[in-house]
């Protein structure tokens, strides 16, 4: 959750964030109001408790003939302490409610607006162009048999699809290249669980607005996660890492996602640029606050890198406030230039979640004066299945086969074209 510190001492940063993602500012007042009614009742609570354990002593020390009476008011006091905890239960409970509606808050210069008014940081590579009709992903896939589509509609239903062939193992060799590149950078693999508890699925944030995008195995209270952010940001809850001298936690985790994609009717219906599962290469990073700005650069740069080798157009955009997810206080996104539909798609998202999920999660460090205080978290992606649809469509050659970037040949057993079936 956001800082309570914060809220107390400057609700206006928490309301400008809220007027930056379009998002209602009034939930801070009310966020205000739970928390000094929560203070409040903690405060009348401790002030009964102090005044029993006194009353309990005057009664210890108190003559027989006294006890009696003693006992009777020390009973009902009791009963007011009681009932004092209880307020303190009840306002703890709508305090945490009203504010974990609000979310992360926004760094400063995150442009305002909707999904529309992004700020393209900068454009790199050169726009691919041919001297044919090129051909769609889903045309190339289906030509070259390493994507089928028909079949995995008739096996799992629409958004499904099976790679076949060296589709299967350019994949492979995506998420392979993405996982060296980690491991180069000082990241630890993990393949991780794609089934989480509902503490972890709502500790990152995945719960609020986005809940429509979630499958859910109501039988065993069970979420399929998305991303393998979510066990990624699960696997230090309740602990205190040690972060002194830069020292940061990092790891790339391995897993198969899934998506309801709630709401895309008829949108990127064909190919695989929008589906229902797909495999995913995540980055995260548990760092100092104060160093999560520059870990955020840094895990940009990695994906850039990967982009550059594959010799794919693109361009890096600061996402605008109102596009931003519950958790994320800034967030780059990476797209690639797809050919066939002439416009840049989303092959990365790389977000600073400064120390909101950690609040949630109860991620902590120790600091010098030896208390506690939440970890930075941050998350981006090295390597998906969407790679692929740019990888197809940009170098496509007019015979209908396309180039492998040099980048990925060693893991493909050196093939240099992939050709007809």
């Amino acid at each position: 959750m956001i800082d309570p510190q914060l809220l107390r001492d400057n609700p206006d940063v928490i309301k400008a964030s809220q007027e930056a993602r379009g998002a209602s500012v009034d939930v801070v007042d009310d966020a205000v109001a739970a928390d000094a009614a929560r203070r409040s009742a903690i405060t009348s609570f401790e002030s009964l408790r102090a005044e029993q354990n006194a009353f309990g002593k005057t009664v210890a020390k108190a003559p027989r003939d006294e006890k009696a009476a003693l006992v009777q008011q020390a009973q009902a006091l009791a009963a007011q302490v009681k009932e004092a905890q209880a307020t303190v239960i009840e306002a703890e409970e709508t305090f945490n409610t009203v504010v974990r509606a609000i979310p992360n808050v926004v760094l400063p210069d995150v442009p305002k607006g909707g999904e529309d008014d992004f700020v393209t940081l900068r454009t790199v590579g050169t726009k691919p162009e041919f001297d044919f009709e090129p051909k769609d992903h889903a045309d190339l896939g289906e030509h070259l048999g390493i994507i089928d589509i028909p079949r995995g509609v008739k096996v799992s239903g629409s958004r499904f699809y099976f790679l076949r062939g060296l589709g299967a193992r350019l994949e492979i060799a995506l998420m392979s290249l993405g996982l060296d590149r980690a491991v180069a950078a000082g990241f630890e693999p993990l393949i991780t669980p794609t089934l989480v508890r509902p503490e972890t699925m709502a500790g990152t944030g995945f719960l609020g607005e986005h809940a429509a995008e979630v499958y859910r195995l109501e039988a065993d209270d069970l979420y399929l996660t998305g991303t393998s952010e979510v066990a990624l940001a699960g696997f230090h809850a309740d602990e205190i890492l040690p972060l002194a001298d830069g020292e940061a936690h990092r790891y790339a985790g391995w897993s198969t996602c899934y998506r309801r994609e709630a709401g895309s009717a008829g949108k990127d219906n064909r190919g695989i640029l929008r589906v229902h599962q797909f495999n995913k290469l995540e980055m995260f990073s548990y760092v100092h606050p104060d160093q999560a700005e520059a870990e955020h650069e840094k895990l940009v740069g990695y994906q850039e890198s990967m982009l550059q080798d594959l010799g794919l157009h693109y361009r890096v955009i600061d996402v605008a406030g109102g596009d931003l997810g519950t958790s994320a206080a800034r967030k780059f996104d990476i797209e690639a230039w797809v050919p066939t539909q002439g416009t840049f798609r989303e092959l990365t998202s790389t977000s600073n979640c400064t120390t909101f999920q950690a609040r949630r999660l109860d991620i902590r460090y120790r600091t010098e004066s030896g208390k506690t205080a939440p970890v930075a978290t941050l998350n981006g992606t090295l390597a998906t299945t969407r790679w692929i649809v740019a990888i197809l469509e940009t170098h496509q050659q007019a015979d209908g086969s396309v180039v492998v970037p040099e980048v990925l040949r060693p893991y493909l057993g050196g093939v240099e074209v992939i050709e007809p079936r």
